[in-house]
């Protein structure tokens, strides 16, 4: 790798990890010590008082809870689908797989707040207002376009003649899938399944409108609830440890499966 290349790759790297970094110095000073001007960089007495008082203040640990429950299910059900379209799909002609392709890119990219009416309709007459698959399911839905996308992309890699052979061996195009493809397409599966949590773990405004139950909410919601007695006195640390508490799961997902959601990128 180039100079500056490399250069440019570490600037960014400190440009991304910069707003975490400052988030777990922050929850680690006293009220006093956040407000001070100008700021220190480094604690002059470091404490776990806000995260403490983050699980205290709030049911923290349920929220988080929620939102691994919601995340996992939008996921599997999210990958699920989109695995049983992208496979068929990649099979079919160039014309109609570059159509259908463009297609899903293009909605992929549109922002959710332009479905955010016909989603509460939908959940609202489906009675799932406050319950956990009011966000499951719109939150599998709206992944589903990015994941039959990047799924496609690699069953498109895969030799044609592995799918002739399980033909020819009496296999149906469903046994072909379930048996053949798939095992040797867990690192794409593992990588768009975790975009898909990522995003649902990450999500606040659909979150907002279909929850309101304290008992329901998801970890984004119950850091945006956290506030001091006042309306301007805002708890920076607490706020921080609920920052960091909530990123930390993600941090863990994604170095435990790097390897996979690089080959899933990558291969």
């Amino acid at each position: 790798m180039k100079r500056g290349s490399l250069v440019v790759l570490v600037a960014g790297c400190l440009v991304a990890v910069a707003p975490l970094l400052w988030h777990v110095i922050s929850s680690l000073k006293t009220p006093d010590e956040i407000l001070r001007i100008p700021p220190t960089l480094i604690p002059h007495a470091p404490t776990l008082a806000n995260y403490v008082e983050l699980f205290q203040r709030r049911p923290f640990a349920r929220y988080a809870a929620n939102s691994f429950v919601i995340a996992t299910l939008s996921s599997t059900l999210c990958v699920v689908a989109a695995a049983l379209a992208a496979f068929p799909l990649a099979r079919s002609s160039r014309h109609v797989r570059k159509s259908v392709t463009s297609v899903l890119l293009a909605l992929s990219f549109f922002p959710p707040i332009v479905f955010l009416l016909p989603l509460y309709e939908f959940v609202r007459a489906a009675g799932l207002v406050n319950q956990p698959w009011g966000l499951i399911l719109p939150y599998a839905g709206m992944n589903l376009p990015l994941a039959v996308w990047l799924l496609t992309g690699y069953f498109e890699r895969i030799p044609v003649e592995l799918d002739e052979a399980a033909a020819i061996d009496g296999l149906s195009p469903l046994q072909t899938f379930t048996r053949i493809i798939a095992p040797i397409s867990v690192p794409a599966m593992v990588s768009a399944w975790i975009l898909v949590f990522v995003f649902s773990w990450n999500e606040f405004m659909l979150a907002l409108t279909f929850i309101n139950s304290e008992q329901s909410k998801t970890i984004t919601l119950g850091v945006s609830t956290l506030s001091g007695a006042l309306a301007y006195d805002i708890p920076y640390g607490l706020l921080a440890a609920g920052v960091v508490a909530s990123s930390v799961p993600l941090i863990l997902l994604v170095l435990f499966f790097q390897r996979k959601i690089v080959a899933g990128l990558t291969n």
